[in-house]
C-alpha cells in the first residue's frame, strides 16, 4: 500500500508540474529562511555559554546631579570585588577585567601588535572555563609581568618555538619586560571577552588603588555561591555603598548584578560598556524568528491554498476510493504523505540554498556562522523533524478538506467547489504579513538613514584618528606643527577622548549668584583648536586662545549643561555665563566659562545630548590626535602622515581609524537589522506572489470556457484581464488596511528605542499598499493576459 501511495503521489507532482513547483519553491526558500535565520539566533543564544560557572557581572547606576537622566554603566571600582567577597559569604570570588587595544610587543628584533589584551586577576582563567594548552590555571597569572598568549598569538610571535619562558617588551607608552607564563585555546568567536592575551593585573596595581572609591576605571565578575538570590543580595548593596563611601558620594549610585549570559543580548541600555564583543539587542533575535517563521508559514499557505484550490481534479480520485471501501483516515493519512514528501523534496532544495547563502550571510552579520547539517546529529534531527511538521501542517487543512468527499455526488458529477472563504483568508493573512514587513522596512530604512545623515552638530569626514601614548603624546606640538606644514593636512587637534563614546563624566562646581552648585558633567581635555577642526559652533563667547596662561584656567560647555546652569539662577542668562566661575570640583578659583557651544551629538543618536564641558589642559597631555585631511586622496594623506610619524616618534607604532568609520560602526547594528527585515520582506513578498500566481492560473482555466464566451460576445482583453484581477486585488486591499495599524504600532514602540527619531508618515503605508497591488497586479496579470488572449475557438471546441 505504501509503494501504491508513493507511485500516486509521483505521478500527482509530475502530472502538476507548474503547481508542484510552486509549492516546492515556496517551502524550499520557506526552509532556507527560517534555517539561516536560526542558525543566526541560535548563534547569538550560544555566546558565553561554555563557561559553567554562576558569573555575574557587576554594573553600576550612576544618577549625578547634572545628568539628563541616570545611566547604566558596565563600569566598577577597583576595591569593590574584594570588598565585596569579604562582606558576603553568597560571593564566592571576584576577578577584575580592564582592556587596552593594540598591544605592540617586541621579541629581539622582531616587532609585532596584537589586536586586543586584558589585564586581569590572577584569577581569571579559574572563573572563566577559556582553555588553557600550557601552563597552570592556578599559577600562569599570579606574578607580575606575567603574560598568557592565545594560541595565534603565540605560533605569530615565536613561530614553531616553545614560548613558555620566554621574554617580550611591551614598548608602546610605558616599556614593560613580560614573561610568557601560559598559552591557551584561541577565544571562541561567540564570546563576549574578546583578547590575544592576558597580563596579570599585579603587573600595574599598587596598594592605594584599595581607596580609589569613586574611580570607575574597570570590570568586575563576580562567582555567586548557587541559588544565591540576587535580588535579596542586591538590597544589601545600598549599606554596603555607604559604609565605604564617603562624605555622601554613595547617594550618587547603585549596584546591580547582570548574569554572564545576559552581558552579550541584553546590554542596550548599559553605556561605557568597552568590553562587550558585537554586543546585540537580543530583542531583534526574536523579531528576526518570528519574521521567519512568518515567510515558511506563508509557504506552507500556499501549499494550502493550491491543493483546495485544484481539488477537483482529484475530486474522481477521491469518489472512486471510497467506493471500492477506502476510508477517509487512509484518504487523509495519503494526502498528509504526500504533503511530507513534497516537503523533503523542498529540504533538498533548501539544503543547497543555505549553503549557496550562508557564506554571504557570515560576510554580512560578521558572525561564524556554520551549517554542518550532517556532523552534527541534533540539527539534523532538528531540521528532519521541522520539515515532517511542515509537511503535516501544510497538507493537514487539504487532507481534509479533499477526504471529506461524497463519493456518490462526485461519480455523478454534481460535486460543485464555490468559492472558498478559508482560501481567502489564507491569501489576506499572507499579504497582510508581506505589507506589515514592506511598512516596517521602510521606516527601518528611513530611521537609518536620519541617524547617518543627520547634521551631529560637528564635521567628522576626511579626520584621521591617531592614538597616542605615553611616548607619543609628549611630542604632540612637534608632530602638530610638521603635519602642519605638509601639503595634505588641513587643521591638527589633540583631546584625551574621541566622539562617537560615551565620554567620561567627572564632578564639576560652578559660583553663579547662589552658593557654590556642585555637579556631574561629560568632560573633553582639547586642544585650543578643536572647535576649529571639528567646525563646532559657539552660542556666545569665544574660543579657547594659545594664550599659555589661559591652560587650565578655561572651559566652554555646551547648550545643556548651560541650561541645567541656569536652572536654578533666574537672574542669569546665557551671555551672563561668560566669565563666571566654572571648573573640577575643587577648582582653581580663577578658571571661568568663555563659551557656549551649540549642542552637538557626540554619542550615537540612540543616546540624548549629555551636559558637556571642553577644558584646554595641555599640561595632561592627549591620548588621540585629530588630523583634518585635504581633498578626497586620503590613500596619500595617510601615507604623508605615517612619514611624519615615522620620522617624529619611531618609538611608538603608527595605527589610524577615520572618524567617519567609527560613526558608521555605531549603527551597524542598526543597520544589520534593517537589511535583514528587508530581505525577509522581500522573501514573504516573492512567496506569497508565486501563491498568488498559482491561484491565478488555476483561475484562469477554471473559467477558460467563461472567457471564450465572454469574447464571442464581444469583451475586450481589459475588461476580461479586469474580471480576472478583480477578486484577487479585493484581497489585497484587505490586507493592506489590516496590516497598517498593526505595522503603525510596531514601529511606534521600535521608535521609542531611539533619543532622535523619523516622524511616522503616511505616505509610507501609501507607498507599501501601492508596491504590493502593484506586485499584486503584476503577478496576476501575466495569467489573466495569458488567458483573455486566448483563442475562444479551443475553449468552446468541446461544446
Amino acid at each position: 500500500m505504501l509503494k501504491n501511495y508513493f507511485k500516486v503521489a509521483f505521478r500527482n507532482i509530475w502530472k502538476n508540474k507548474v503547481f508542484s513547483a510552486i509549492n516546492i519553491v515556496g517551502l524550499a526558500i520557506g526552509m532556507a529562511t527560517c534555517i539561516v535565520i536560526m542558525l543566526f539566533v541560535f548563534y547569538e543564544r550560544s555566546f558565553d555559554k561554555v563557561h559553567q560557572g554562576n558569573i555575574y557581572r557587576l554594573d553600576e547606576v550612576q544618577k549625578f546631579e547634572g545628568m539628563v537622566a541616570p545611566q547604566k554603566v558596565a563600569l566598577s571600582m577597583y576595591p569593590m570585588g574584594p570588598t565585596l567577597k569579604n562582606e558576603y559569604p553568597e560571593i564566592r570570588d571576584f576577578t577584575r577585567i580592564n582592556a587596552f587595544n593594540k598591544v605592540p610587543l617586541r621579541y629581539g628584533e622582531k616587532k609585532m601588535e596584537l589586536p586586543a589584551a586584558l589585564w586581569v586577576d590572577s584569577n581569571f582563567l579559574q572563573m572563566f572555563d577559556f582553555k588553557l594548552i600550557e601552563g597552570d590555571k592556578k599559577g600562569v597569572l599570579k606574578e607580575p609581568n606575567s603574560i598568557v598568549l592565545s594560541e595565534k598569538s603565540a605560533r605569530s610571535i615565536f613561530g614553531e618555538e616553545n614560548p613558555i619562558g620566554k621574554s617580550l617588551v611591551h614598548y608602546g607608552g610605558d616599556t614593560l619586560a613580560l614573561k610568557v607564563t601560559g598559552v591557551m585555546e584561541d577565544v571562541p568567536a561567540n564570546s563576549h571577552l574578546q583578547f590575544d592575551a592576558l597580563l596579570s593585573f599585579s603587573t600595574i596595581a599598587r596598594p592605594d588603588f584599595m581607596n580609589n572609591w569613586g574611580g570607575n576605571w574597570l570590570v568586575t565578575y563576580l562567582e555567586l555561591a548557587p541559588g544565591t538570590d540576587i535580588a535579596s543580595l542586591e538590597k544589601k548593596f545600598p549599606a554596603f555603598l555607604q559604609k565605604y563611601m564617603k562624605e555622601g558620594g554613595w547617594k550618587f549610585y547603585e549596584l546591580f548584578l547582570q548574569p554572564l549570559a545576559d552581558v552579550h543580548a541584553k546590554s542596550v541600555d548599559i553605556t561605557h560598556d568597552y568590553i562587550n564583543y558585537q554586543k546585540f539587542d537580543r530583542s531583534y533575535t526574536y523579531i528576526f524568528s518570528i519574521v521567519a517563521i512568518i515567510v515558511l508559514i506563508i509557504a506552507c499557505v500556499n501549499f494550502m491554498n493550491l491543493s483546495t484550490a485544484r481539488s477537483t481534479g482529484r475530486a474522481k480520485e477521491v469518489g472512486i476510493r471510497k467506493s471500492i471501501g477506502a476510508q477517509r483516515s487512509q484518504l487523509a493519512g495519503q494526502f498528509i504523505g504526500e504533503s511530507v514528501l513534497l516537503s523533503f523534496i523542498s529540504l533538498v532544495l533548501a539544503v543547497i540554498l543555505v549553503k549557496l547563502i550562508l557564506p554571504y550571510m557570515v560576510d554580512f552579520s560578521q558572525r561564524a556562522l556554520g551549517f554542518a547539517i550532517f556532523s552534527n546529529p541534533l540539527l539534523l534531527l532538528g531540521v528532519l523533524a521541522g520539515t515532517v511538521l511542515v509537511g503535516v501542517f501544510s497538507g493537514l487543512y487539504p487532507a481534509a478538506f479533499l477526504s471529506s468527499f461524497e463519493p456518490v455526488r462526485v461519480l455523478k458529477g454534481t460535486l460543485t467547489i464555490g468559492k472558498s472563504n478559508f482560501r481567502n483568508a489564507l491569501v489576506i493573512a499572507q499579504f497582510t504579513s508581506a505589507v506589515f514587513l514592506i511598512i516596517a522596512t521602510g521606516f527601518a530604512v528611513k530611521q537609518l538613514r536620519f541617524m547617518r545623515d543627520k547634521d551631529p552638530g560637528f564635521s567628522r569626514e576626511q579626520v584621521v584618528i591617531i592614538p597616542l601614548d605615553s611616548k607619543s603624546s609628549p611630542k604632540y606640538q612637534s608632530l602638530k606643527d610638521e603635519l602642519l606644514s605638509g601639503s595634505f593636512v588641513e587643521a591638527v587637534s589633540g583631546s584625551g577622548q574621541r566622539l562617537g563614546n560615551n565620554l567620561h563624566q567627572t564632578g564639576v562646581s560652578f559660583k553663579g549668584e547662589g552658593p557654590l552648585r556642585k555637579m556631574a558633567s561629560s568632560q573633553v581635555i582639547v586642544d585650543p583648536d578643536y572647535l576649529s577642526l571639528y567646525k563646532i559652533k559657539l552660542v556666545v563667547g569665544r574660543n579657547f586662545t594659545h594664550d599659555v596662561s589661559e591652560n587650565a584656567r578655561t572651559y566652554i560647555i555646551n547648550e545643556s549643561l548651560a541650561k541645567e546652569l541656569l536652572k536654578d539662577e533666574p537672574k542669569l542668562t546665557l551671555q551672563s555665563l561668560i566669565g563666571r566661575r566654572f571648573g573640577f570640583s575643587g577648582m582653581d578659583s580663577t578658571s571661568t566659562i568663555v563659551g557656549v557651544a551649540k549642542d552637538f551629538n557626540f554619542n550615537s543618536l540612540h543616546h540624548k545630548i549629555e551636559t558637556l564641558c571642553l577644558f584646554n589642559q595641555k599640561d595632561w597631555g592627549y591620548s588621540e590626535m585629530s588630523v583634518r585631511v585635504k581633498g578626497k586622496d586620503a590613500k596619500q594623506a595617510v601615507e604623508s602622515i605615517r612619514s611624519v610619524w615615522s620620522k617624529m616618534s619611531p618609538e611608538s607604532p603608527f595605527t589610524y581609524s577615520f572618524l567617519d568609520d567609527h560613526f558608521a560602526e555605531l549603527y551597524e547594528a542598526d543597520s544589520q537589522v534593517s537589511e535583514i527585515v528587508g530581505i525577509l520582506a522581500g522573501l514573504a513578498i516573492f512567496v506569497s506572489c508565486l501563491g498568488l500566481f498559482g491561484l491565478a492560473s488555476y483561475s484562469a482555466e477554471r473559467r477558460i470556457k467563461e472567457i471564450g464566451v465572454r469574447k464571442v460576445m464581444g469583451a475586450s482583453v481589459a475588461g476580461i484581464v479586469a474580471l480576472l484581477s478583480r477578486d484577487f486585488v479585493k484581497l489585497v486591499l484587505v490586507s493592506i488596511v489590516i496590516a497598517s495599524p498593526i505595522a503603525w504600532w510596531a514601529v511606534r514602540r521600535w521608535l521609542q528605542d531611539f533619543a532622535y527619531r523619523i516622524d511616522i508618515e503616511w505616505w509610507v503605508f501609501a507607498l507599501a499598499g501601492v508596491l504590493a497591488i502593484a506586485v499584486a497586479l503584476l503577478t496576476i496579470s501575466f495569467q489573466s493576459i495569458k488567458a483573455a488572449m486566448s483563442n475562444p475557438v479551443k475553449s468552446l471546441r468541446s461544446e
